[in-house]
């Protein structure tokens, strides 16, 4: 049985850093692509980021670039998302998921975590 895990959210000011880490079990994490996903109170769940098997390949959601990055270590078989210079609109529960492409398409995710909060305060 597959299992994501995701921790490191919390409260953090606008213009403040958190780091997400997402824990894999039970498959061979490094077949497969990672991506990271958020819905915030009200809205529809979004892309933000998704990376390669190997890590060579990343694709990120147009709000979020330059300031978030994505990054796995297979060895762990751990992905990270870095996000920085964070505003409220960032405020979300973010998922962890597993995909079978490097795409932004929720329907190519078939492992999902089961979320964590994070809160950007103004």
């Amino acid at each position: 049985q597959v299992q994501l895990v995701e921790s490191g959210g919390g409260l953090v000011q606008a213009g403040g850093s958190l780091r997400l880490s997402c824990a894999a079990s039970g498959s061979t994490f490094t077949r497969y692509v990672m991506g990271w996903f958020r819905q915030a109170p009200g809205k529809e769940r979004e892309f933000v980021a998704a990376i390669s098997w190997s890590g060579g390949s990343t694709l990120y959601a147009d709000s979020v670039k330059g300031r978030f990055t994505i990054s796995r270590d297979n060895a762990k078989n751990t992905q990270y998302l870095q996000m920085n210079s964070l505003k409220p609109e960032d405020t979300a529960v973010y998922y962890c998921a597993r995909g079978i492409a490097l795409s932004a398409s929720e329907d190519l995710y078939n492992v999902w975590g089961q979320g964590t909060q994070v809160t950007v305060s103004s």
